[in-house]
């Protein structure tokens, strides 16, 4: 009997020791992961890793400090302690209630929007005669109806269209423009912003060793000028289905995901130095957008970030994660307005013209 006993005294103790071992491992992993926002991957790529693992951490955390509560085990401080700091980070993810402020002066409504290039044309309610114009004509639709005063667009891509200006005008009359998009013999393809305001200047920011880019223009309201960052950063450059479909047959096709994935991380951040440089020479208020390819948890949003207001930490409600095939585990598309603005709603639209969902903002334009 005393035999039997210490066998199972033993077990427990075995099973006590390994699951404290589980806990310190996934809590040194999500401490890791607050860390990664402050190293600039260039520095050390796979701390970026660590940032986009946040969600998983935090849900495999929380389950790990459940079970060591039912346990009644000392053990649930390790994941406590580990969760602790995510008070202050899960709001980057996840909002409760919006802490929105009234509309005053003049508010403004934007949309920023990755169009993906209209391959989403491919999906079964596009596919069919004409399956990319009408995924075109329903992306122009939506913009329509959100009746945006500023709409930032990234990766559009026209079809053996070259007279871009043209083509505007016959899509968003009401709106003027600035762009730049790259010719090729298939057509082009950039990034494009649209406003009911007046364009006062436009730009680009030519980013080395990337088809990436950055457009900017200064937008007057009344007597206020301010500048928009429309960003595409740096992409990943893989498949996601195509990987989910791997079979493990084919290895070079891992690591030459691997091999993207490791570039992306590398260039990013050359890409967020050479934003902010600019941000620091212009003397007007500064609004970015746009696709950062770069959830919350990493050095390139909290870069930007810096003496910006994130309107969906400000003025968003439940998920605010805008990359369709991992939702809602992946945020990687902004609208940053600065300190002394209201931001007034923020909404992350189901639609389906796109990988990424578009972010839809309003906010009180202010003087300092």
């Amino acid at each position: 009997m005393s035999r039997r006993r210490s066998r199972r005294d033993m077990d427990s103790i075995v099973t006590n020791l390994a699951m404290r071992i589980v806990m310190l491992v996934f809590a040194l992993l999500l401490l890791l992961s607050y860390i990664s926002l402050a190293v600039n991957p260039a520095k050390a790529w796979y701390m970026t890793a660590l940032g986009l693992l946040y969600v998983p951490l935090v849900i495999i955390n929380f389950l790990l400090l459940l079970g060591g509560i039912r346990r009644m085990s000392r053990s649930f401080l390790i994941p406590l302690v580990a969760l602790l700091p995510s008070l202050v980070f899960i709001g980057h993810y996840f909002q409760f209630e919006s802490g929105a402020v009234d509309p005053e002066g003049t508010t403004v409504r934007m949309v920023s929007y990755n169009v993906g290039r209209y391959n989403q044309g491919r999906r079964p309610e596009f596919k069919g005669e004409g399956g990319r114009e009408v995924c075109i004509d329903s992306v122009t639709a939506f913009l329509r109806k959100t009746d945006a005063d500023i709409i930032c667009l990234q990766e559009v891509s026209l079809s053996g269209e070259y007279d871009v200006a043209t083509y505007l005008k016959q899509k968003f009359p009401e709106y003027s423009s600035a762009y730049y998009m790259f010719v090729t013999d298939k057509g082009t393809w950039g990034n494009i912003t649209l406003s009911r305001y007046p364009i006062t200047g436009k730009g680009k920011l030519d980013f080395e060793q990337s088809a990436n880019q950055a457009v900017y223009c200064d937008i007057r309201i009344g007597q206020r000028v301010f500048r928009v960052y429309n960003c595409h950063l740096q992409s990943y450059n893989i498949s996601l289905s195509r990987l989910l479909r791997y079979s493990g047959d084919d290895r070079d096709q891992v690591k030459d995901a691997e091999q993207r994935v490791k570039k992306s991380i590398l260039i990013r951040p050359a890409q967020v130095e050479q934003i902010v440089a600019d941000i620091e020479d212009c003397s007007t208020d500064v609004i970015l957008a746009g696709d950062f390819n770069d959830n919350p948890m990493s050095y390139t949003y909290f870069r930007l970030k810096k003496g910006q207001q994130d309107t969906f930490v400000e003025a968003g409600k439940g998920f605010g994660a805008t990359y369709s095939m991992l939702w809602p585990l992946i945020r990687i598309d902004y609208i940053l307005i600065p300190e002394h603005y209201g931001a007034v709603s923020h909404s992350v639209p189901k639609s389906k013209c796109s990988d990424h969902y578009p972010v839809v903002a309003e906010f009180n334009v202010t003087d300092e």
